[in-house]
């Protein structure tokens, strides 16, 4: 997560969407946000929509983040700016 986005002060907005699944491995996991990184196999995904996700935050000055749980599966958070 980018360290550069928010101040002390800033009222911000968090969003967490928590799976169960079993999570990320390590290797892929570094990749994730890379253009057409997939583990699909070929013909069923480009590999874009996390990439798209990502700059659509950035664009609007936030961030967007996915780790794995210790628990199992993987924490994605979105944080944004609140206008106030």
């Amino acid at each position: 997560m980018r360290s550069d986005v928010f101040r002390a002060g800033d009222l911000i907005v968090a969003a967490e969407i928590e799976g169960n699944r079993p999570g990320i491995p390590a290797d892929k996991l570094e990749k994730i946000f890379d253009p057409f990184f997939t583990s699909k196999p070929t013909g069923h995904g480009t590999g874009l929509g996390l990439t798209v996700a990502r700059t659509i935050m950035d664009v609007h000055g936030g961030t967007l983040s996915v780790t794995n749980r210790k628990e199992g599966g993987v924490r994605v958070t979105m944080l944004l700016k609140a206008d106030a």
